[in-house]
């Protein structure tokens, strides 16, 4: 899994930084395409309360509530605060210059912390704990699920000590990542992640590099038997 190109704790430490040097904002949407945004907005919140199965009207209408608004609020301040408001310099982390993927993090983390605490808070008032995961599920479609099982696929008997700290991470990396707008966005808030998991295995007794070199290599040689084998022609038969 490829390193992030920029750390957590940068992001928390420039965060403010973005705030006060913003550039000019994104022109605003046309009203038509602002009320179609609006609209596919309010289908996805829908959708996504319907598979809740609640069977209750009055916390489907609030949950479903919460979801838009939250999407709504995140969309905006997105498109308003662009990479720009983030000045260009050095990833103190890896000396490399910061990519517009660091820059937009760092712009976008900056929002206020009210968004992201006003849809938990609903969400947590009338849903289960397993409700509320379903939830951010959606938002992060299942990288959780998905994330942990390459884990288990490429480290070889994970403990469940070691899959605890692993599954703990990623569900933290899942709520963080509900307050960014895009899937590569949300993509690199996971990253962040993967990392602090990959630091924990190298320092409890595991090589990262080593076990990912292994399951490539594995991967690789499986592919390379498949494709020979699909080019060996057919035994002939008994006479």
């Amino acid at each position: 899994m490829k390193k992030p190109a920029i750390s957590l704790v940068l992001l928390l430490s420039l965060g403010a930084r973005a705030a006060c040097c913003q550039a000019p904002a994104s022109p605003a949407p046309s009203a038509a395409a602002s009320g179609k945004a609006d609209q596919e907005i309010e289908k996805k919140a829908a959708d996504w309360v319907a598979s809740l199965n609640l069977n209750d009207a009055r916390k489907q209408a609030a949950v479903q509530q919460a979801i838009a608004t939250h999407l709504t609020a995140i969309r905006d301040y997105h498109n308003a605060h662009p990479y720009t408001e983030t000045p260009a310099g050095l990833n103190p982390g890896t000396g490399q210059p910061l990519s517009v993927m660091d820059r937009t993090l760092i712009a976008v983390s900056a929002m206020p912390k009210s968004i992201h605490d006003n849809l938990m808070a609903s969400l947590r008032q009338h849903l289960t704990p397993e409700q509320v995961e379903a939830v951010l599920d959606k938002y992060t479609i299942g990288k959780v699920a998905f994330t942990l099982n390459g884990y288990r696929a490429i480290v070889p008997n994970l403990t469940p000590t070691e899959e605890a700290v692993i599954l703990a991470n990623l569900k933290q990396a899942r709520e963080q990542a509900i307050d960014f707008k895009t899937m590569k966005e949300i993509s690199a808030v996971f990253e962040i992640y993967k990392t602090k998991n990959e630091d924990y295995l190298n320092t409890h007794g595991r090589n990262w590099r080593e076990l990912f070199k292994a399951y490539v290599d594995a991967a690789n040689a499986r592919k390379a038997a498949g494709k020979a084998n699909a080019g060996t022609p057919p035994a002939a038969p008994p006479k």
